[in-house]
């Protein structure tokens, strides 16, 4: 008898197969659901919304660009790897980065002058910044503590939350309209000022907090300790109860 030749699909299971390989081949490329949502309304499935989605953060280039931070503010590089921006307003975190990169710079400079300039008295005598902060008398610490506040207060209207310091559309984070020497007329100007404060804030909160954590490991200034540099006594600073060896 003839041989019988292999069995074949029919032209229509063929068909299926390679439509469906075409499908999962498209649906490796399309955006995949966001890890963390606002609202439960169905997102686009166009192909453009799918793009969009699939842009690359310039900060971090293997994870997606967060849908919220869009370029717009000055410094924005889309990293917010922990996806804070789809929980919160982005612009009362930008308030809150701009205040604190403010004051870490007016800190790290503080710590750098302080070390050779003080105050008449004992009491203000002391180089080491955290050691300045425990010897300084305690009124003049409310004080200022209480003036800080009062400040905050009344430049924000009491205006102080996420739900209501940007009920005002209009309002632009950090903007409290101090500029005395009109470094801001011109937009060009003022675009780079808005980037070079927001960079070096950031910095400033880095290089403050490695001040603090260096005063603490080495109880050296932070000058005095670029000129007689001391190495850590590895039998006082060791895992488990470091901070309470140092007196810390």
């Amino acid at each position: 008898s003839p041989r019988q030749s292999p069995w074949s699909p029919p032209p229509t299971m063929l068909r299926a197969v390679v439509a469906a390989s075409c499908i999962a081949g498209c649906a490796a490329f399309t955006a995949s659901p966001a890890l963390f949502t606002t609202s439960a309304a169905p997102r686009a499935t166009s192909a453009i919304s799918g793009m969009r989605m699939q842009a690359k953060s310039k900060a971090i280039p293997f994870l997606s660009q967060p849908e919220n931070l869009d370029g717009s503010m000055a410094g924005d590089v889309g990293f917010d790897p922990f996806g804070f921006s789809y929980f919160f307003d982005v612009k009362w975190m930008r308030e809150a980065e701009l205040k604190h990169g403010r004051i870490c710079m007016l800190a790290a400079t503080g710590c750098l002058v302080q070390e050779v300039v003080h105050l008449p008295g004992p009491a203000f005598s002391q180089k080491v910044a955290l050691n300045a902060w425990a010897s300084a008398p305690r009124g003049g610490m409310i004080s200022i503590l209480a003036a800080i506040g009062l400040i905050e207060l009344i430049s924000n209207r009491f205006a102080l939350t996420a739900t209501d310091m940007f009920a005002n559309p209009n309002r632009v984070p950090g903007d409290l309209g101090f500029d005395p020497l009109s470094l801001g007329t011109n937009p060009a100007n003022k675009a780079r000022f808005e980037l070079s404060e927001v960079t070096h804030g950031r910095a400033a909160m880095m290089g403050f907090s490695g001040m603090v954590h260096q005063m603490i490991v080495s109880k050296q200034a932070p000058i005095e300790q670029l000129m007689h540099f001391k190495a850590v006594d590895s039998t006082v600073f060791k895992l488990g109860g470091a901070a309470g060896n140092l007196g810390y």
